[in-house]
């Protein structure tokens, strides 16, 4: 028992520091290429790398059970442009130097996916949910007040990836084949997009640039690894652990974009930032009770 604990948290840990470092250093060394070409690496490879773990591990009738049915493809066509969306998001975030607003995208994300949840599922809720919902959109509505602006890289990764949650519990798949009918029925998509980058001399992938195209090669492996890890170490600890660990991936974020990338953090930025760490742990809190 206490070796599956060990292990669900060492590779729970280990997703998290990637998403929140590792990953984070990788896409700003690439980020030579323009987002929109990065999301559309990060699905084909994504893509193919998984039919090779479907392959390798036999789940092709989990596949197959899936796609068929026609409203499972329809799902998962929308599930998937939602994370293609929080891909580009984030990547942009990065290529711009604007790290601290997805990480603050990705502390919310939990809360309004709880909101989501309450409103959408009918799932529990009680007084403590309802400050950290409350804190959360006074922390946005300072932003607005204060700064004149909405964090909207924030909100979108948050949207993004909390719709993406809300939906993606209509089809009973797991994580990994879930993600790979989503990015290959995309994969026509960003192959149409590359296309047009290729037209209009726009993309950094090929065969002239084979040292960058490898470079960028490594997007799919990038995303699955993660990924993988998380999927491992969420069925060995539980929800609630695994969503306690994942606070560490916009904490390093947080900590990568101002220390490292020097970016800039006004007092008003600051203030709203409390304002959600304050909902974080009040989140938190609850999750330590389930």
């Amino acid at each position: 028992m206490k070796k599956n604990l060990f292990k669900g948290i060492s590779f729970t840990v280990g997703a998290s520091v990637w998403w929140g470092v590792i990953g984070v250093i990788y896409f700003k060394f690439v980020s030579f290429a323009s987002p929109i070409e990065l999301t559309i690496h990060r699905t084909i490879w994504t893509a193919l790398l998984l039919l090779i773990t479907t392959s390798y591990y036999s789940k092709w009738s989990e596949f197959k059970n899936v796609i068929k049915r026609k409203i499972n493809i329809l799902i998962l066509l929308i599930t998937g442009l939602l994370v293609s969306l929080n891909w580009f998001t984030w990547l942009y975030a990065v290529k711009t130097n604007n790290l601290l607003d997805p990480a603050l995208g990705y502390y919310i994300f939990p809360i309004l996916s709880v909101f989501l949840g309450i409103i959408f599922l009918n799932e529990k809720y009680n007084r403590n949910k309802i400050i950290s919902v409350c804190l959360v959109i006074l922390a946005l509505l300072y932003f607005l007040i204060k700064l004149g602006q909405i964090p909207w890289i924030g909100i979108t990764v948050a949207l993004t990836f909390s719709l993406y949650g809300l939906i993606r519990k209509k089809v009973k798949v797991s994580s990994d084949i879930g993600l790979l009918i989503e990015t290959l029925i995309l994969t026509p998509i960003a192959l149409l997009l590359f296309v047009f980058l290729v037209q209009n001399n726009l993309n950094v992938f090929s065969l002239n640039e084979p040292v960058l195209s490898f470079y960028l090669f490594w997007a799919g492996l990038m995303t699955l690894i993660p990924l993988f890890w998380y999927t491992k170490g969420f069925g060995l600890i539980g929800i609630g652990p695994a969503s306690m660990i994942f606070f560490l991936t916009p904490t390093a974020q947080f900590l990568l974009g101002l220390y490292y990338f020097s970016e800039p953090l006004i007092l008003d930025e600051l203030i709203a930032f409390v304002f959600i760490w304050i909902a974080v742990i009040i989140y938190l809190n609850e999750l330590r009770k389930e």
